[in-house]
């Protein structure tokens, strides 16, 4: 049935399934902001970081008296309530603050670095949905062989590994041992980013792609190759065996519009542990993205960059569970009647 008989039926005066379903969920998106921001600030107002002394430095020594000052001025001496109240109304004009580490503000930084994030996890998450699907349509055809078994043995190893760990192997094996790959960085080092080609870029840019996408193969080969046994094990694919259908011909009739929609669907679920796996990959390869921006805000007590990039973490990855969600009620009636 198609969206349009669905929304066609409902009273008139309602408002269509899928309008409401992405309204319903930007709603969501605003509890959860709000959410994240209080529980982000409260963590970070009770950690060991100091905001005053991560902004001039361990080296320089100031009396109470200007200590005092600062935190005056900065608005410390209220009290959290206060300080979350005066930050969010800030967030609301779209001011992040000032980094402390870049003496930049927050948004030029993450602007900055987000680009270089973006094309990472862009490529792992097409990657991996592209040869997770193929791996698990494969196991599925040849289901007890021995292509079967050795795409199993990879999903069930590469699902258990650590990301940081499988980046770690990668920089011993092609990069010290092998020589094929720089150990790091996003160009030469002491090159101007501006005079780094492309060659140069990409050159250091496949290690931490392949890590990154990796892992994320995994759970769509199993996912896709349970969905594709079911397929293969229904009546009407048996059907079409007695009527002398090939296996590609299976695969195409019956075997890929069955089982390319939930693939599909758990890929954009997949955002959260996308970034996530990036966190880990960006700092073990030093790549200069959000996640490596993320863990030296972390370590350097930069406040202000450390919060900004944890709700734009939180934006990503509500943005990819809404995808799944839309392209799940845009397809499946049942989701549609639950919206």
């Amino acid at each position: 049935m198609a969206l349009g008989e669905v929304n066609a039926r409902r009273p008139a005066g309602a408002v269509p399934v899928m309008p409401r379903l992405v309204l319903l969920r930007v709603l969501r998106l605003a509890t959860l902001l709000a959410g994240v921001s209080a529980l982000a600030f409260t963590l970070v107002h009770n950690s060991p970081i100091d905001p005053i002394q991560a902004y001039i430095g361990a080296d320089v020594d100031l009396t109470d008296e200007q200590l005092a000052k600062l935190r005056e001025q900065w608005g410390l001496d209220r009290s959290p309530v206060e300080q979350y109240l005066a930050w969010a109304g800030t967030l609301l004009q779209g001011d992040f603050g000032t980094s402390t580490l870049y003496k930049a503000p927050v948004t030029d930084v993450m602007g900055a670095r987000f680009g270089a994030s973006l094309a990472l996890m862009g490529v792992a998450w097409t990657m991996s949905g592209v040869l997770g699907y193929l791996l698990g349509a494969v196991a599925a055809m040849r289901r007890g062989r021995l292509a079967d078994r050795v795409v199993s043995w990879y999903s069930y190893t590469l699902s258990a590994t650590p990301t940081f760990w499988l980046g770690i192997v990668f920089l011993v094996v092609f990069s010290v041992w092998l020589g094929w790959f720089p150990v790091g960085l996003a160009g030469p080092q002491g090159v101007p980013a501006a005079d780094v080609t492309f060659a140069q870029r990409f050159h250091h840019f496949v290690l931490p792609v392949i890590t990154l996408s990796a892992v994320g193969v995994a759970n769509i080969a199993m996912h896709t190759r349970e969905k594709m046994t079911d397929v293969l094990n229904s009546d009407y694919v048996a059907f079409a065996r007695a009527r002398g259908e090939t296996d590609a011909q299976i695969f195409r009739n019956h075997g890929f519009r069955n089982s390319v929609v939930p693939a599909v669907t758990l890929q954009f679920a997949y955002f959260a542990e996308l970034f996530g796996g990036s966190v880990l990959a960006e700092t073990v390869f030093s790549y200069p993205g959000l996640g490596s921006t993320l863990t030296e805000a972390a370590l350097g007590g930069d406040v202000p960059l450390l919060l900004g990039i944890v709700l734009v973490s939180a934006v990503f990855v509500f943005t990819g569970n809404l995808i799944a969600d839309v392209v799940n009620a845009a397809i499946d009636p049942r989701t549609r009647r639950r919206a």
